[in-house]
C-alpha cells in the first residue's frame, strides 16, 4: 500500500481549514472529498484513538489467526 504524503492528524487539520476557508492549496479537491469520506467530522484526538484501536485489532487478529 502506498504511504500517504500526510499523516492522519495533518489530514484532519487540512479538513478543518477547508471547512473555514476555500479548498486549501495543499491538496486537491479530489483528495479533500476522499479524506472527508474517510475521516468525516473527526478531530485529532479521534484519529489517535482510531489508530490505537486499529493496532490493537491487528494484534488480536494475529493472535487468533
Amino acid at each position: 500500500m502506498r504511504k500517504s504524503r500526510y499523516s492522519d492528524e495533518q489530514i484532519v487539520r487540512i479538513l478543518g481549514e477547508a471547512d473555514r476557508d476555500t479548498i486549501p492549496e495543499v491538496a486537491s479537491e479530489a483528495s479533500i472529498y476522499a479524506w472527508r469520506k474517510r475521516f468525516g467530522e473527526m478531530v485529532s484526538d479521534d484519529v489517535k484513538r482510531l489508530k490505537t484501536l486499529e493496532a490493537e485489532n491487528a494484534r488480536l487478529k494475529k493472535m487468533v489467526g
